[in-house]
């Protein structure tokens, strides 16, 4: 079973790169548009992982992590921000806000994939994960 990541981004050109990268490597991605829209698919779905830009409309990315990380049921899904925010204290402000971790915008496709599977492997390896993602067996 191939393991699911949520993309939360507002930018057509951005969602469709991140789309093609994790397809081509055999990710099933899901898709949404603002962080509302990503609250809602993340608590149907449940993805393995959240790709999640900062700057987003009617909810920034500070808040939907915020979000994600008060809900018991999601906040073990590691979120990755995916952001052209690069200034000194950028990258606090979105830990502090609950990511797991940041990559910084533009992409690169040569070194994307190995930088968010990099968050997906960390956040199986913690005690209590489940290898096929989705809910540990404690619950």
């Amino acid at each position: 079973m191939s393991r699911t990541i949520l993309v939360i981004e507002d930018q057509e050109q951005n969602l469709y790169l991140m789309k093609y990268m994790l397809e081509s490597s055999g990710y099933r991605v899901l898709l949404a548009r603002d962080g509302n829209e990503g609250l809602a698919t993340a608590r149907v779905e449940r993805p393995d992982l959240i790709l999640l830009d900062i700057q987003l409309p009617t909810m920034s990315g500070h808040d939907v992590a915020r979000a994600l990380k008060a809900d018991d049921a999601l906040s073990p899904i590691p979120v990755v921000a995916v952001t052209s925010y690069a200034m000194p204290g950028d990258r606090e402000a979105v830990m502090s806000a609950g990511c797991t971790g940041y990559i910084e915008k533009p992409i690169d496709p040569t070194t994307f994939i190995d930088e968010m599977e990099t968050y997906l492997n960390e956040a199986s390896s913690k005690p209590g994960a489940s290898p096929e993602g989705g809910e540990s067996e404690s619950g």
